[in-house]
């Protein structure tokens, strides 16, 4: 009986066995568009595609092959950062709708060539009030050292290195002293990272005046390629996955007026509400502003932004891209 019973139940198992491999076997027939190679796009639930590298780029009016193994991969690295990481690149596009109105006419008045907006891009990310563990601040990123070399002002109650304005024309006076220089823009950008002895000396050490040709520190070397990323990506954000409107921009702040203060500040929060504004929201038109007073000895002359109502409480729906192609619609 026994026996009987396990012979009985071996055929049993051996069907369920049959009949379980004939069922995953139609699954996988019928399932086999599951298989990545096969699947389209819009059925995998999450996904990372390799972005579009151009097979070149121009930088301050010089056309840069990219179809070098090595310049192809440099950039391919520094797009793929731009392209995921998704928080920085969102807000300097949206940022730089704000930022570059004011600065490009900057650059141009100065004889700079437009595209070094996006060096002030990599700097700060268009953060205004940026400040770099080493104390390097504002869009251009300067150091206290020379950022008065280059004019700024910068103490306990003002600090002109987050002055947009009077930031970008030090950094201008840097780019053009450093073109004087080296003769060469990509040279100059890489400069702004590295300092003109380093650069000085590798032009001599390596008999080459132009740093994309040029062995550098690794964080200059990434430094030339993040600018040129930058600009790939500014170009055609939507190409990289980038969907705003122009609603999600930031606008320009608007100005009701601007006035000059020639005398010791013994309340900036006096001032704002005299014009209907908070501290914070004077400092924030003003962000070179860095404390409540001003003793201003000197009586030296300052320019202070009041900005309108309607700048400070600004409709989304009324924003305007600066760059059509940065937005849907």
């Amino acid at each position: 009986m026994n026996f009987k019973l396990q012979i009985i139940n071996r055929i049993i198992t051996s069907v369920t066995i049959v009949a379980a491999l004939i069922v995953v076997s139609q699954f996988l027939q019928s399932n086999h568009a599951t298989d990545e190679s096969n699947m389209p796009y819009s059925r995998i639930p999450y996904s990372a595609v390799s972005p579009t590298i151009p097979t070149v780029v121009t930088f301050a009016g010089e056309e840069i092959e990219l179809t070098r193994h090595d310049r192809r991969e440099r950039i391919d690295r520094e797009i793929l950062a731009f392209t995921y990481s998704h928080t920085n690149t969102i807000l300097q596009i949206k940022r730089a709708n704000r930022l570059f109105p004011i600065i490009e006419p900057i650059l141009k008045e100065c004889g700079v060539p437009e595209d070094f907006k996006y060096l002030m891009i990599i700097e700060s990310n268009g953060d205004i009030h940026a400040r770099s563990g080493v104390g390097a601040s504002g869009l251009w990123q300067f150091m206290e050292k020379t950022g008065k070399e280059y004019g700024l002002e910068i103490n306990n109650y003002i600090d002109e290195r987050y002055h947009i304005e009077k930031s970008t024309r030090a950094a201008c006076r840097y780019l053009k002293k450093s073109y004087a220089k080296f003769g060469n823009w990509i040279t100059v950008a890489a400069s702004y990272n590295t300092g003109f002895t380093n650069i000085s000396r590798r032009i001599e050490s390596q008999k080459e005046n132009n740093a994309i040709n040029m062995v550098l520190l690794p964080e200059t070397s990434r430094y030339i390629f993040r600018i040129l990323a930058a600009k790939t990506i500014f170009e055609n954000p939507i190409e990289y996955g980038f969907l705003l409107n122009s609603k999600d921009l930031y606008p320009t702040i608007t100005v009701e007026k601007a006035i000059t203060v020639k005398k010791p500040v013994d309340s900036w929060a006096d001032i704002a509400k005299k014009h209907g504004l908070t501290f914070m929201q004077l400092r924030e038109a003003n962000p070179w502003i860095r404390s409540s007073k001003m003793p201003n000895t000197t009586r030296k002359s300052y320019t202070v932004i009041i900005p309108s109502q309607e700048g400070v409480n600004y409709d989304p729906k009324k924003t305007k891209a600066h760059n059509p192609r940065w937005v849907l619609r």
